[in-house]
């Protein structure tokens, strides 16, 4: 009984312990992800002590440098928005399609050779696909569609794509593979074929999944920084065509930074423009926190 006694209370003893230290670090997490965000909120307010939050918001002109400067990054945003809604158009039917392909159709052995190219592709530095798009699609965007440059809003949004299937896709198969097998055999048993089976049972139960994957793809998106600055052109203006350069909030940032006398107010309003981009990616993490619940729920009653 001494033993055993003494063996449970050791136990509790470093089940404690493991969860206090579970809870340090938990904390340390929110406490690092609160000091960043209390720094660019330090750093940014005070640009608008020489302009409003309107002006700076939904102004038409980002001239920073010059007498007296414009800090408007109305044309930095659109750009933003312009180049991820692009690739999500590109990169959501590739990856959703790939996903489905790998967990419902591949054999082992072509899911064996696909799976691993995919996550390679996640691994890619982007610099490197920056480097592929700068000398390989822009030239050949020029030529073909005859146009003056082939850094532009095109060649920006295929490179977000290809970077964000690799998480669309991986993301989504792991929710199609979390379907219940029995969900599928009663399916093809009712006599439904492979195609029905995957519209109406697989699908609506991996919805929640598939839809937490899309945004999440989005918001690696709508925050990259070397791919935009190295191929969208650095054009700071609202753009009217697909073959137009743009200069998302992020390439704005890393291009300007180092240039920025220091608390001085172009420093300032790039801090601002971070905190708005950290808005957006806050609100795309919130919308798919919200879709992946309200979504969870429906396939489960629809099922």
């Amino acid at each position: 009984m001494v033993k055993t006694s003494h063996s449970g209370k050791s136990r509790y003893r470093t089940e404690k312990i493991i969860r206090i230290t579970f809870f340090c670090i938990s904390l340390a997490s929110i406490a690092t992800l609160a000091l960043i965000t209390i720094f660019l909120f330090m750093e940014g307010l005070p640009i608008f002590k020489e302009v409003s939050v309107m002006d700076f918001v939904f102004g038409k002109y980002w001239y920073p440098t010059d007498e007296p400067p414009d800090f408007g990054i109305f044309p930095l945003i659109v750009g933003s928005l312009c180049v991820t809604g692009v690739s999500s158009v590109i990169s959501i039917p590739l990856g959703v399609l790939t996903a489905l392909y790998l967990a419902e159709t591949a054999t082992a052995g072509v899911r064996q050779w696909v799976k691993p190219v995919v996550e390679l592709m996640a691994a890619l530095p982007s610099v490197v696909i920056g480097f592929f798009g700068m000398v390989i699609i822009a030239p050949f965007l020029q030529e073909v569609f005859d146009i003056d440059t082939g850094l532009n809003l095109f060649n920006a949004s295929l490179m977000l794509a290809f970077m964000s299937i690799p998480t669309i896709c991986s993301l989504s198969e792991d929710a199609i593979f979390s379907v219940p097998t029995e969900l599928k055999e009663a399916s093809l048993a009712l006599g439904a074929t492979k195609w029905e089976t995957i519209a109406r049972v697989i699908l609506p139960a991996s919805l929640s999944g598939i839809i937490t994957a899309i945004i999440l793809g989005m918001s690696r998106a709508i925050g990259e920084t070397m791919v935009v600055l190295m191929v969208a052109g650095g054009a700071a203006i609202v753009p009217i065509s697909l073959f137009d350069p743009v200069r998302p909030m992020p390439a704005s940032i890393a291009a300007e930074m180092a240039e920025a006398p220091f608390r001085g107010d172009h420093y300032h309003a790039l801090f601002a423009t971070a905190v708005v981009l950290f808005l957006f990616t806050l609100l795309f993490n919130l919308a798919a926190d919200h879709i992946s619940h309200k979504y969870k729920q429906v396939g489960a009653s629809t099922l």
